[in-house]
């Protein structure tokens, strides 16, 4: 694959793409009842008018706009004309709740925001003052007509030519990560980030050698720093047409009417998609639930390059045919390749689908790094480690074992945070908080984390300490440890306070769930005995040891 043009920014990057492919289609997505589709000079035109109407409101250089929507094209057009003024978008998710936007608009000093809903719109301006609330809705109140984009002037010229101007180190995007105390931290992504880690990651796409043609679902938030990139500049700019899901809840439907070639997943998407499959195989009949383990067994065989029985050999394609294909029809039947991100991927549920035929790239991600660190990719598809670095990245494990990143994709620092910025970025290298090894091989193994957030096997990052901090505020609790790194859900190890039943503690648990976001709340909870300095769960400074504590508790939290 050719390497990239010196585009010098993100922004640039879209409108030569829109100038040279013109009405060729770009985005589709589900609106009013219908799938729509959207040409690059749809999205050129649409992009300057919303550039230009936001200078008019207001938005200046450097100005941080939050910007919160679904997957929806109208995200892209208000992300790029944000860059292409030289704004900064600072993208959340529509997940948050009034208390999390308002600790964004806060720490960032955003004054201006775009969301897609009047239902979004009314919690955004709840969360702090703004100057400018733009609302995507149709009869919404909003700073600007964002309907009357689509019948904006087709010439885009004068916005094209001044955000060719902007520097590669200038700041792109804001993207807020959980920090190690609770706070969300705004990582400063610059251009230069964005285009290393698209350069890498076409390169590596490249290795696949696809044909044209390629049809891309996108439905993981484009709020998180990997579907950002992925879906946001990556495959566009590979010619994939990028189809916007209707969410998580119609993902199987549309797969089915979509036909996707290319999915970006988590982790925990894969896991909900095998228990499906091996809940519908345990309802059929013996000789049918025979064949398809038969067909996973000698697919998983291939995959780990073990040789095959005569007989399997004989049985293979015919395996093929009758379980393999057919299950590969539910996911519209052209799928072939899932990109998984955000967590890391137990090997043996990559196998799994490996064994049904799907390509699954695995990469090693974090927002600081724009996201993408390492893959899996071909000639090597082993999902026995986090791959190796992508092209332009250095990695070496510092002494304590902390996996080290150095490279054009790390990102300027944490907003308004020089302290910790220089705590993370050491001598130009990225400390990730990740504990690592290099193979012999050059393969990057992570082996534990240094840090204490949580990533929940859907990608999200979880800081425990301030749920912990709510969860002790509450008088029937003494004592709280939050896990669930690579799990779906949040569990919490609980202590009662003296003469406090499982009631109370339940009751409290509720209480706390309340003012959490969905991804924060804790879904199962277990009582356990006293952390002390006796047991060894407690330091001399009455701190809690939540890794000893898991493991002390592993039994019951695996069951």
């Amino acid at each position: 694959m050719q390497a990239l043009p010196n585009w010098p920014n993100t922004a640039a990057m879209m409108w030569a793409l829109a100038r040279a492919r013109g009405g060729k289609t770009m985005l589709r997505s589900f609106q009013d009842g219908i799938w729509q589709s959207m040409t690059w000079q749809q999205f050129a035109s649409r992009t300057a008018a919303c550039a230009r109407a936001l200078r008019v409101a207001g938005v200046s250089a450097g100005d941080r706009v939050l910007l919160v929507s679904e997957n929806r094209p109208d995200f892209l057009i208000a992300e790029v004309a944000l860059q292409s003024i030289r704004a900064i978008p600072v993208p959340t998710y529509v997940t948050n709740t009034t208390a999390d936007h308002a600790h964004v608009l806060a720490d960032s000093g955003a004054r201006a925001a775009i969301v897609s809903t009047a239902a979004l719109a009314d919690r955004v301006a709840q969360a702090g003052p703004l100057d400018l609330l733009v609302c995507m809705e149709k009869g919404a109140p909003s700073g600007l007509d964002w309907q009357a984009l689509a019948d904006a002037p087709a010439d885009y010229s004068d916005i094209a030519a001044e955000a060719a101007e902007i520097a590669s180190g200038a700041l792109a995007v804001i993207i807020y990560t959980s920090g190690t105390g609770g706070a969300p931290r705004g990582v400063m992504l610059p251009h230069r980030a964005l285009l290393a880690n698209i350069a890498s990651v076409q390169t590596l796409i490249g290795r696949l050698n696809l044909e044209p043609g390629q049809v891309y679902l996108s439905f993981l938030p484009l709020a998180h720093a990997y579907e950002h990139t992925v879906g946001g500049f990556i495959l566009p700019l590979l010619g994939a047409e990028v189809v916007y899901g209707r969410g998580v809840e119609h993902l199987a439907a549309d797969m089915l009417t979509v036909r996707p070639t290319i999915i970006a997943m988590v982790p925990r998407l894969l896991e909900v998609l095998r228990s499906r499959i091996l809940t519908q195989v345990a309802r059929q009949k013996e000789w049918q639930q025979k064949l398809f383990h038969t067909a996973i067994s000698i697919g998983r065989k291939r995959v780990v390059g073990e040789s095959l029985a005569w007989w399997e050999y004989l049985a293979d394609p015919i395996l093929e045919r009758l379980v393999r294909r057919k299950l590969r029809d539910r996911f519209g039947g052209r799928f072939a390749i899932g990109l998984s991100g955000g967590a890391r991927l137990d090997p043996e549920l990559g196998r799994f689908f490996q064994a049904l035929g799907l390509t699954l790239l695995q990469g090693y991600v974090q927002t600081e790094a724009g996201p993408l660190i390492s893959a899996v990719a071909p000639p090597n598809l082993r999902l026995d480690n986090i791959g190796y670095p992508v092209d332009g990245v250095e990695l070496r494990i510092a002494t304590d074992g902390e996996i080290c990143v150095r490279g054009d994709l790390l990102m300027d620092g944490y907003w308004g945070r020089p302290d910790e910025t220089a705590r993370t970025i050491i001598d130009g290298w990225l400390h990730t908080g990740d504990v690592g090894e290099i193979g012999r091989d050059g393969a990057l193994n992570l082996t534990d984390r240094k840090r204490d957030i949580i990533v929940l096997s859907g990608g999200e990052n979880v800081a425990p300490a301030r749920i912990e901090g709510l969860l002790m505020a509450e008088p029937a609790i003494a004592q709280a440890v939050v896990t669930g790194d690579g799990r779906p859900w949040l569990s919490a190890l609980l202590v009662p306070a003296d003469g406090v039943g499982e009631h109370d503690v339940a009751v409290a648990v509720a209480r706390v769930n309340k003012t959490l976001s969905v991804t924060e709340r804790v879904r199962k909870h277990i009582l356990v005995g006293p952390f002390t300095l006796e047991n060894g769960l407690l330091t001399a400074t009455q701190k809690v040891r939540r890794q000893l504590v898991i493991k002390a508790h592993q039994a019951l939290l695996e069951a």
